[in-house]
């Protein structure tokens, strides 16, 4: 039971508030409640002794595992086969509910005997609070409560329940035909008994309901081109990374899982940053989820009119909007496979960002053109953000990958000012809007030729990371995506064919995989290397496919390494943010970024293949 299991070995279920994640022998390790950022209450996968989980797993010997959504669905099959038979585990939270508040936080765990009888063994342990809280267990006729200081949830069992001292355990068997329904949801605090039992009837109407939403929302997915499972399935897992209540998407349903095993590099992704914005909304307004797309402009446009005195941004928020994500270490949970420091909050909210102003004025302009045509106060906001831009742009920061050696005058961070700028001056024109017209073109034209003067390295005949390094940085990558650069231009070309050199050549990619950058060649404060990571595979092959509307060699090395690319999701079709040198999947999982960059890939290269 105390092992772990490889971060791709995992499925996730949710509901739009939060999720969990079930491994491929049916235990839920991460879990948490009421909220994606809320202290978990199962965590074996950042520490498999104290963590806690809710497991059910066949007692049969040499079992085969198998797992798979429900067609079109973020219902999840775990599939356990024998020789003496096969039965299988259906996990969901319910959705699309007439009564909205009956199942929506509940976690539905429905064990199905599918040929002849089997064996399991049901362990629920809890962690409340990150393993930090004690609990207490009250065996009650429909299953069992578990109660912390904080928090208490009932789980309600169709067989009966024991208790031990780290939680409630049972025995059953399943027979051909038969269903059994668990359900861990939290009791009504003034009638903690009442009405806890579930009903086959009920459990069935919530199977077939949760059915329902995922296909009729599915069904607005106007992506009819090749590679259509995969996108349809990063479609449903970045509906799954929504927070309905704001319409804020976290980058990551977890933290702390390690982007090199065993060290340092272990961040909390359960929160949402400006950076993803654009990235966000074009992936959403080009597979025609505009409800999607309009929700986050909304929390977008809350946090524009929380602006700095000076008119400055943050680089990432709270699911609500909060602004303070303080950092702290857990000492106590040992980290996935002993890779500590284990982190809840991050530090990055501090950080000073530039870049972040482009991503957001980026996604604003998509959103003006393919969506809701913004307002004037949302637009009053904008003219401060883009004033600060043109006092603040010249200075270093800690750019799109928030190190912590030291702030830089990073190129990617430059170019995204010129893009903050640049989309400012479409907008006011195409609205007609009131604005410092003359002063954001001169900063603009300045960026420019700044960038091409001081971010073009002669001897590595490519852009570079920051000014007066040599280092390649696969954010430059970018560049033709924002119409920056042609991606005809010979020194786009030229970044391309440096940048795909293998790292004992200088490059960045290895086949398919590509570094951000080489951390033997930059010091990014942090010690140790970390994996490929998947966004800029996909980066490579969307500037190739750009590169390759006048070049059908490059348009089919586009299409070659995105198919390779598709070969490195799970068994679920699910990126986590890295690979490692082993093959396996590392860093926090499933990754958002990941799943909108592979649907700006599938569009773009589609479309090119056309």
């Amino acid at each position: 039971m105390d092992t772990y299991q490889p971060i791709e070995n995992y499925g996730i279920i949710g509901n739009m508030h939060t999720t969990a994640l079930v491994g491929v022998d049916g235990s839920i390790d991460w879990f948490c409640y009421p909220r994606h950022d809320s202290p978990s209450l199962f965590g074996a996968i950042l520490d498999s002794q104290t963590g806690g989980r809710f497991q059910i797993h066949s007692c049969v010997e040499g079992v085969n595992h198998q797992q798979f959504y429900w067609p079109e669905t973020n219902i999840l099959i775990t599939r356990f086969m024998a020789d003496c038979g096969f039965a299988e585990i259906l996990d969901f939270m319910p959705v699309g509910l007439e009564d909205q508040q009956r199942g929506r936080d509940w976690v539905v765990r429905q064990v199905r005997g599918i040929r002849c009888t089997m064996t399991f063994r049901l362990l629920c342990y809890p962690g409340f609070n990150y393993g930090r809280d004690p609990h207490e267990v009250e065996i009650i006729p429909e299953g069992a409560l578990l109660k912390s200081p904080q928090l208490s949830l009932a789980l309600v069992a169709d067989v009966p329940l024991k208790a031990d001292d780290r939680g409630v355990w049972a025995e059953f068997s399943v027979h051909q035909g038969e269903y059994l329904t668990f359900v861990l949801r939290e009791p009504d605090p003034d009638r903690p008994l009442d009405g806890l039992a579930l009903f086959p009837e009920e459990a069935k109407q919530l199977f077939e309901s949760t059915i329902h939403y995922w296909r009729q929302w599915l069904s607005s997915c106007v992506y009819r081109g090749r590679w259509r499972e995969m996108v349809e399935r990063s479609a449903l897992v970045l509906k799954l990374l929504t927070y309905a209540p704001t319409g804020a998407i976290v980058a990551a349903p977890t933290c702390s899982l390690p982007e090199r095993l065993g060290g340092e590099r272990n961040w909390d992704y359960r929160y949402t940053w400006i950076r993803d914005a654009a990235f966000t909304l074009y992936a959403l307004l080009r597979i025609g989820f505009t409800e999607e797309a309009a929700q986050f402009m909304n929390w977008v446009e809350a946090r524009c009119h929380e602006l700095g005195p000076e008119g400055s941004l943050q680089a990432v928020y709270g699911i609500n909007g909060e602004h303070k994500l303080e950092e702290c270490i857990l000492d106590h949970l040992e980290g996935y496979q002993g890779s500590k420091p284990v982190r809840i909050g991050n530090g990055a909210y501090e950080q000073f960002q530039i870049d972040i102003c482009g991503e957001l004025m980026d996604s604003v302009y998509l959103f003006n053109k393919y969506g809701t045509p913004i307002s004037h106060d949302f637009w009053q906001q904008l003219v401060r953000l883009l004033n600060w831009v043109c006092d603040h742009w010249q200075e270093p920061d800690e750019g799109i990958w928030e190190t912590r050696g030291g702030r830089q005058q990073f190129v990617y961070s430059k170019l995204m000012a010129w893009v903050a700028l640049d989309r400012g001056l479409r907008l006011a024109s195409k609205r007609s809007f009131p604005a410092n017209r003359d002063r954001w073109q001169a900063v603009r034209d300045q960026i420019y030729t700044d960038i091409i003067e001081s971010g073009w390295s002669e001897e590595q005949q490519a852009f570079v990371q920051h000014y007066g390094s040599q280092t390649l940085d696969a954010s430059s990558l970018i560049m033709p995506l924002v119409f920056f650069m042609s991606p005809q231009d010979p020194r786009m070309i030229k970044t391309l064919e440096a940048i795909r050199q293998s790292p004992d050549n200088g490059g960045l990619v290895f086949s398919s995989l590509v570094y951000r950058y080489n951390t033997q060649q930059t010091s990014d404060g942090l010690d140790g290397q970390e994996g490929t990571f998947n966004l800029c595979s996909f980066w490579l092959v969307e500037a190739l496919t750009r590169a390759g509307r006048s070049d059908p060699a490059r348009l089919e090395e586009a299409r070659l390494l995105f198919e390779e690319m598709l070969s490195y999701a799970n068994h679920l079709g699910l990126y986590s943010e890295e690979i490692g040198a082993s093959g396996k999947a590392l860093g926090n999982f499933p990754q958002a970024f990941t799943h909108l960059a592979l649907i700006s890939a599938a569009w773009n290269l589609n479309e090119a293949l056309a």
